[in-house]
């Protein structure tokens, strides 16, 4: 089990994480989330062991792991990490960079442990390929095959598809979680894209202010945000006042709504007239102004610019909100 205690850090005196505690068991796929800046890259670099804590304590097990205050190479055998740099080696091939650390002693091993990843990461065809040749999605690619072949009991991701273009990402996605939690290998993801986070993740930890302000299961996150920073991490949202809900209504409180919680009416509700209509494929993402604030909402439909449509919130929704945000 990971155990990360208290642990606190600063750059001279800009201070990134105060007082972080979690902890992540054996096979947990733990992801972090938060807006630029917020810590995500650091904390990683902290249990790596990369940076040196101001405070606290961080351990994989029985064992403590240090910084380079005590290490002069970082890291530990059972653990990788894979940073935003990638760190290949550009003049050998791709199965070269991905064998590098296995062994050469069992030839028929290293082989089929090199096939493996190369087909998890649909790069087989450029095997003999060298990494400088490659395009910057392809070589992300390559360097997540790396920090797997040894098998690390636990693996540090950060932002490890933003390089790789749609097309591949959500099946390499499917392909890579699935497989560490086959293999019982614990992750810690740091993510901006709500994509890597949703599916996957068995608890959310969402950083702003050098500290944890929510931690849950993706579900429950998701659906009771506390905020609208957290819910915003997740998409476009809405805070829309409880006045404009009930106009008799003694709550001086406003509500958070995703575009896909509204429900159009034909004659009653939220009266928004429609600027603006973007087609997102399966629906369209409409914005429109409701008592001088920007609103948006879902619809199957793309509605007329400056037609007026009358939006809904289910109740079970709005009562779910009143009683979860702070």
């Amino acid at each position: 089990m990971l155990q990360v205690s208290n642990l606190s850090f600063s750059y001279k005196d800009l201070n990134i994480l105060s007082e972080v505690s979690f902890r992540a068991s054996k096979g947990a796929h733990i992801s972090v989330i938060g807006e630029s800046g917020c810590g995500k890259s650091t904390l990683l670099k902290l249990i790596y062991g990369l940076l040196q804590p101001n405070e606290g304590t961080i351990f994989w097990k029985e064992n403590q792991i240090m910084g380079p205050d005590y290490n002069l190479v970082p890291g530990e055998t059972y653990m990788k990490y894979l940073s935003q740099d990638f760190d290949l080696m550009p003049f050998i091939t791709v199965e070269e960079n991905i064998s590098q650390f296995l062994s050469v002693f069992y030839p028929e091993e290293l082989e089929a442990r090199t096939k493996e990843l190369l087909e998890m990461i649909e790069m087989t065809a450029f095997s003999k390929t060298k990494v400088k040749l490659l395009s910057g999605g392809q070589q992300q690619r390559v360097a997540l095959a790396r920090v797997l072949a040894q098998k690390p009991e636990i693996l540090l991701l950060d932002e490890p598809f933003s390089h790789i273009d749609n097309s591949r990402k959500n099946s390499l996605r499917r392909k890579l979680f699935n497989y560490l939690k086959d293999e019982a290998i614990t992750c810690i993801v740091a993510s901006h894209d709500s994509n890597d986070i949703l599916s996957f993740a068995d608890e959310i930890i969402v950083l702003k202010d050098q500290k944890i302000i929510a931690q849950n299961i993706p579900e429950n996150l998701y659906k009771n945000p506390k905020s609208k920073y957290v819910a915003s991490l997740f998409g476009e949202v809405n805070l829309i006042p409880m006045s404009l809900l009930k106009a008799y209504t003694q709550i001086d409180k406003s509500i958070l709504v995703y575009p896909d919680e509204f429900k159009i009416s034909d004659k009653s509700g939220l009266k928004v007239k429609v600027l603006r209509s973007y087609f997102k494929g399966s629906h369209y993402l409409n914005e429109g102004v409701l008592k001088s604030e920007k609103t948006l909402f879902f619809n199957s439909k793309k509605p007329l610019i400056n037609e007026n449509v009358y939006l809904n919130i289910p109740l079970d929704t709005i009562n779910a909100r009143i009683k979860d945000q702070t």
